[in-house]
């Protein structure tokens, strides 16, 4: 039996998001234990050049639901980056969260050999085919920007490890 496009991302998306979700609540948690402002970790980059910690997490969730959407052949929703604060984050991992389960399976069926366009004008990139933009674009994105999320807050002293990273 051969993996399905759906099976592929949106089980993926959930169950990374959920865990970046209750690596979230974890650092809330340090912040709040540890007398500083969340803020601190919230704008909190790995380096200059990076984006800080509430980007990564907007950026990972666009990911998810951008990837879905195209994937399952329906209008990307469009997210307004507002987000100020841990209350906030979760709010949005949890519209992603919706907004993944809102998805049928069945529009992903022809997904694999769907050409694809991620972005537009200048920065538009096109894929001739469906499962080279999920496996060759979107999961190496979308696991960067999660990973560095966890690291931004590994790197400032939150006490998560590798099974948090994984949501075991």
């Amino acid at each position: 039996m051969s993996l399905s496009m759906y099976s592929a991302s949106v089980p993926v998306f959930r169950h990374m998001l959920r865990s970046l979700g209750a690596v979230l609540e974890k650092a809330e948690a340090h912040a709040l234990a540890c007398k500083f402002a969340p803020d601190a970790l919230l704008q909190a980059r790995l380096f200059p050049d990076m984006f800080p910690l509430v980007k990564q997490v907007q950026i990972a969730t666009d990911f998810a639901k951008g990837a879905s959407a195209r994937l399952a052949g329906v209008e990307v929703p469009r997210y307004d980056d507002i987000e100020q604060g841990f209350p906030e984050l979760q709010q949005r991992i949890t519209r992603t969260l919706g907004y993944l389960e809102s998805l049928p399976q069945q529009g992903f069926d022809a997904a694999a050999d769907r050409a694809l366009t991620h972005g537009t004008g200048e920065r538009a990139r096109h894929f001739a085919r469906g499962d080279d933009y999920l496996l060759n674009f979107v999961m190496p994105n979308f696991y960067f920007h999660v990973t560095s999320a966890y690291a931004i807050l590994r790197h400032n002293g939150v006490p998560i490890g590798k099974r948090d990273f994984l949501g075991l």
